[in-house]
């Protein structure tokens, strides 16, 4: 119980540093909410599971397929791009944030969802992150595994829509409440960062030392 607790929380842990980061699906959202109002936006929330099941299907069989040393070595490398993807929302934080900033966003639910799926940032994460995350869980027990992306899309619909919900009784952040979120979010996924990059290194090293 205690390791399925941990998949859980490291599957809602990346979920939420990925949903809290300024980006085109959260652009389509506050588009949408200023469009038609929050409650007609909340389906739009769903985005990603549109997007990411063929990403998602893709990355693990082809994971599946690899010796466990790579594996390791990809979850390392995993652990190194939430580190650089901390850095960056780090150097964001420092920088003064404008209300009036834009971003050009989708107009509709399914261009949402294109534009994901063309995005090369979802197969970074499912190859480098997510991806190798689920293939070691299902290692040790499936139910690890279904915790795991159960865990990371839960968190990732709730937290966009209490970011819709948020944008459309308040019409919009704040900066300074814009700004406590992408510190909050660096924060996060350094420390996700660490515990993958120290896990996946200890894991290719006792690989290599048993070989």
């Amino acid at each position: 119980m205690p390791e399925l607790l941990v998949n859980v929380l490291l599957g809602s842990g990346l979920a939420f540093g990925a949903a809290i980061q300024p980006g085109p699906l959260q652009a389509f959202l506050v588009s949408r909410v200023v469009a038609t109002g929050w409650r007609r936006t909340l389906p739009a929330c769903l985005a990603p599971l549109l997007s990411d099941g063929p990403i998602a299907v893709l990355a693990i069989l082809v994971l599946a397929r690899c010796p466990p040393v790579a594996q390791h070595v990809l979850r390392a490398s995993g652990g190194l791009l939430l580190l650089y993807l901390a850095a960056s929302a780090f150097r964001q934080w420092r920088k003064p944030m404008s209300p009036s900033a834009e971003v050009t966003a989708p107009r509709t639910l399914l261009e949402a969802a294109v534009i994901n799926l063309l995005n090369p940032n979802p197969y970074l994460g499912w190859a480098l992150i997510l991806g190798p995350a689920v293939v070691a869980a299902w290692g040790h027990h499936p139910a690890y595994a279904v915790g795991f992306v159960v865990g990371f899309y839960a968190t990732m619909l709730v937290t966009l829509s209490g970011f819709v919900f948020l944008a459309g009784t308040a019409r919009f952040l704040n900066p300074r409440t814009q700004r406590a979120l992408v510190g909050a979010s660096a924060l996060l996924l350094a420390v996700l960062g660490v515990i993958l990059l120290v896990a996946g290194v200890g894991e290719s090293w006792s690989g290599l030392t048993r070989g």
